[in-house]
């Protein structure tokens, strides 16, 4: 199994060490792990000039050297984006040299975080159009390999805004998978909804089986672990339910050169078998 998203010490949000997740992954059955610390450039981030990226590599060395007879590591990184830090962002990835890269937005066009109080000046399809426009616009560039969370708001949406149906935004995804298909570009299914608020991946299956039906048949797999005891969780029931969805392959990545891997080859057929909730 790949587990494409995982945060480590060099994330503001995180302190697990790379070599106790490397551990972890080992026992939950991952075969690759990447770690995408975050890299953010909005000034009102937290994490804004948190990242220490010669630290960072040093690090992943350090890693591959002590677990690489059992465990392949990525050098890899989350970068938010929106279209105010646009340059910012290029800049950076033209600087560093990963195996794979997720583009991620979390703010919305007025430099606001898409956390809870985000909604309290919106309704949920006020967030949604604006999110995925803002999503394709991050295809749009080439610059990343796969996309985070792909329906991130139904994550942070308060409770009087949980009536999220994705079959609402159908027409608001359609370029995006346009975009998509046309660039090459990945979208990950997050696990981490699954163990957490809205208990479902981000995105879930309706999305998949619109996107397969666009003609679309790259995914990622991710964590979006922050600690280790996480790391590798909800990717069996992730794998059973892309194929249930048409999807038979999974993106792998290094030097950022994707290849595609079978989700028979990753998994005992009677996990692939198995239906998600």
């Amino acid at each position: 199994m790949f587990d494409y998203h995982v945060h480590s010490e060099f994330s503001a949000d995180c302190t697990a060490p790379m070599a106790a997740s490397c551990r972890a992954a080992i026992e939950a059955g991952v075969t690759e792990i990447a770690f995408t610390d975050h890299v953010d450039h909005e000034p009102a981030d937290m994490g804004r000039g948190y990242y220490r990226a010669e630290a960072y590599f040093r690090s992943v060395d350090a890693v591959r050297a002590e677990f690489g007879d059992h465990l392949t590591v990525l050098a890899a990184v989350e970068v938010d984006f929106n279209e105010r830090i646009a340059t910012e962002v290029g800049r950076f990835l033209e600087a560093h040299r990963y195996d794979f890269v997720i583009g991620s937005v979390h703010y919305g066009e007025d430099g606001r975080i898409i956390f809870p109080d985000y909604f309290s000046d919106r309704t949920l399809d006020e967030v949604f159009a604006a999110y995925f426009g803002r999503v394709r616009h991050a295809v749009e560039t080439g610059w990343f390999d796969s996309i985070g969370h792909l329906d991130l708001p139904k994550r942070y949406a308060p409770r009087e805004h949980r009536i999220y149906d994705p079959l609402a935004y159908r027409e608001e995804l359609r370029p995006v998978f346009a975009a998509m298909i046309e660039r090459g570009v990945a979208f990950e299914i997050n696990t981490s909804g699954l163990r957490q608020a809205p208990k479902t991946s981000m995105p879930g299956p309706a999305i998949v089986r619109w996107y397969v039906d666009a003609g679309g048949r790259l995914i990622t797999t991710g964590s979006d672990s922050h600690a280790p005891q996480t790391v590798g969780a909800g990717l069996a029931k992730t794998l059973a339910m892309l194929t249930l969805c048409g999807v038979d392959e999974v993106s792998a990545f290094k030097d950022r050169r994707r290849r595609q891997v079978r989700i028979a080859e990753l998994v005992p057929p009677t996990e692939a078998e198995g239906v998600p909730a």
